[in-house]
């Protein structure tokens, strides 16, 4: 499943769908769709930052897209993520079947186990 990153604006905390990269050569801000990696030099902005990007005087906006939605995580990455939760409750800790479990704590619905072999 893919991380979520935030927005880089200043206290700004939805999810990022856009990506900002600036070409000093040509005094051009470019606002594409999200990267696959973060990069050092480039700015990742949510649907409503993205909107209202505006360059400095002389400067343009190239934008790879007229507009940009935030989207969740997809039926793959869930139903992946099911199957990685299934397959861990399936196969202990260890590759062995423990001889007694013990509870030793709980807080509301978690408990602690400890498995004594």
């Amino acid at each position: 499943m893919k991380p979520v990153r935030q927005c880089s604006r200043t206290a700004c905390v939805r999810a990022a769908v856009a990506t900002l990269t600036y070409v000093y050569a040509d005094s051009t801000a470019v606002l594409g769709p999200l990267a696959h990696l973060a990069e050092p030099h480039s700015y990742d902005l949510c649907a409503e930052h993205a909107e209202r990007l505006t360059a400095p005087r002389g400067w343009e906006v190239v934008r790879l897209s007229p507009h940009f939605v935030e989207t969740g995580p997809s039926a793959d990455d869930l139903s992946a993520l099911a199957e990685a939760v299934r397959e861990a409750g399936r196969s202990p800790v260890g590759g062995a079947e423990p001889d007694e479990v013990t509870e030793v704590g709980r807080r509301g619905h978690l408990r602690v186990l400890r498995a004594e072999s």
